[in-house]
């Protein structure tokens, strides 16, 4: 039984706070821990774009929240862990999922909507300050998500509405195009998430100015804690902790036994001073032993950089294969393929018939062979880390990109190493090209039967 792939990404805007760490980073990162899910955790710099155009800030919370999920417990080898824009593959699904997004559902879109809305208050072009990158914020996600054909997608409920968008783009595309290329997601809303009050009562957020950052210094963090708004009730008069926005905090972080001591000491009039103190105690408990990991990447971004280039790799694995199906599917193709179809002279019963062997060696890697019923052996792969690779490298071969039968580089590169004695270049090419010409014919049959 295959796994459940659950996706996670954060947009590097800001540096995150306490309401994040709750929210939005410390459940994902427990729930990675499950040996039955494969978790994806991308940092969503394409995203920040839309938002931030300060570069320097863009790269300094790129650093802060890939720091922030290593320090936190975020297992590179236990889950795939990127960020966006090394995945060139993403960028190229989204334009392919445009072409088949219709304006009207993005001009429901709710972020967009809440935009001319504001315009529309204000008196000014409805289209006023809206950028096109807002607007098609919608379709990078849903690429982002069906990239990867994740499963389940924790979200807020405010972004139900683009998992659902992801949804309708990808069952689009599937009946397009004839085949289940992508998994439908669904979005995975925890309603026993808290939402964290910030120092003025309402919800923590940057846009109030209210929030308490989550590696402040232990002396600056007891500062905010203590700046907490509270009401006037006095020492020793029984306080209501479900009305209580530093109980709601203390319960974020607290033990069920630690709640239910506090839930008694509200009863009993504990002072507000008092509660705050044990709401910094109990934060930093928990935040101090991260501290100290956190301090340790920020001061060796380099080590983060090749983790999430190794990430990168290991994501690509997966984007490379899907975006040449995708490329297949739409049309994008090689005309030499299509120059063979359409000529009767060149039927490829009647002339080789190749194929293309994939198998794994002792030494643990990958390899192909090209081989003809006349001859044998026309040439064998060099060896790839993994399977999807070699993979990925068979499909490209078989929709002969990049005119593979007279490409002598990629050839040299891939397909003559260890070729048989006296097997020459144009024997490979010639057995390509009838591969090329074969796979197209079946394509074409194939077509015309639907």
């Amino acid at each position: 039984m295959s796994k459940r792939r659950v996706l996670t990404g954060i947009k590097p805007t800001g540096s995150p706070h306490l309401g994040n760490y709750v929210g939005a980073i410390k459940p994902p990162i427990a729930a990675s821990r499950d040996a039955n899910a494969d978790s994806y955790f991308f940092l969503a710099d394409y995203h920040a774009l839309i938002s931030c155009q300060d570069p320097i800030r863009v790269q300094r919370s790129t650093l802060e929240i890939a720091a922030t999920w290593l320090a936190l417990g975020l297992d590179p080898e236990r889950v795939m862990f990127y960020r966006q824009s090394d995945i060139p593959e993403i960028p190229e699904l989204t334009w392919l999922l445009t072409c088949i997004t219709s304006k009207g559902q993005l001009n429901r879109a709710h972020a967009y909507k809440a935009a001319v809305d504001a315009n529309t208050a204000e008196g000014v072009d409805i289209d006023a300050g809206i950028s096109a990158g807002l607007y098609m914020y919608p379709v990078l996600m849903a690429a982002d998500i069906l990239m990867f054909n994740a499963h389940a997608v924790p979200v807020g409920r405010d972004q139900v509405q683009h998992i659902e968008i992801a949804r309708d783009l990808g069952q689009r595309f599937n009946h397009v195009y004839g085949s289940d290329f992508f998994t439908l997601p669904e979005a995975q809303v925890d309603e026993t998430t808290a939402t964290l009050a910030g120092l003025d009562g309402r919800k923590m957020s940057k846009s109030y100015d209210n929030t308490i950052p989550l590696w402040d210094e232990p002396v600056t963090m007891r500062r905010l804690v203590m700046s907490i708004v509270t009401n006037s009730q006095a020492p020793g008069d029984a306080k209501n902790p479900d009305e209580s926005h530093l109980f709601s905090i203390y319960q974020a972080f607290a033990t069920a036994a630690e709640t239910a001591a506090m839930r008694n000491a509200y009863q009993d009039g504990i002072s507000w001073g008092e509660v705050k103190l044990a709401l910094f105690e109990r934060i930093d408990r928990e935040l101090a032993p991260a501290r100290e990991r956190y301090r340790h990447f920020m001061t060796n971004p380099q080590q983060v950089e090749t983790l999430l280039l190794r990430g990168a790799e290991r994501a690509r694995a997966q984007s490379r294969p899907l975006i040449v199906r995708l490329r297949e599917a739409v049309g994008l193709r090689s005309v030499a393929a299509t120059a063979v179809v359409a000529t009767e002279s060149t039927r490829t019963s009647d002339v080789l018939q190749p194929e293309l062997k994939q198998y794994r060696e002792r030494d643990g890697r990958y390899y192909f062979k090209l081989t003809e019923k006349s001859v044998g052996v026309l040439a064998q792969s060099i060896g790839f880390a993994n399977g999807q690779d070699a993979g990925a490298t068979i499909a490209r071969i078989k929709l002969g990109e990049a005119a593979i039968a007279n490409d002598e580089l990629f050839l040299d590169e891939v397909m003559i190493a260890r070729a048989p004695a006296g097997i020459a270049s144009a024997d490979v090419s010639a057995g390509l090209a009838a591969l090329v010409a074969q796979e197209a014919e079946a394509r074409a049959k194939k077509s015309a039967q639907a």
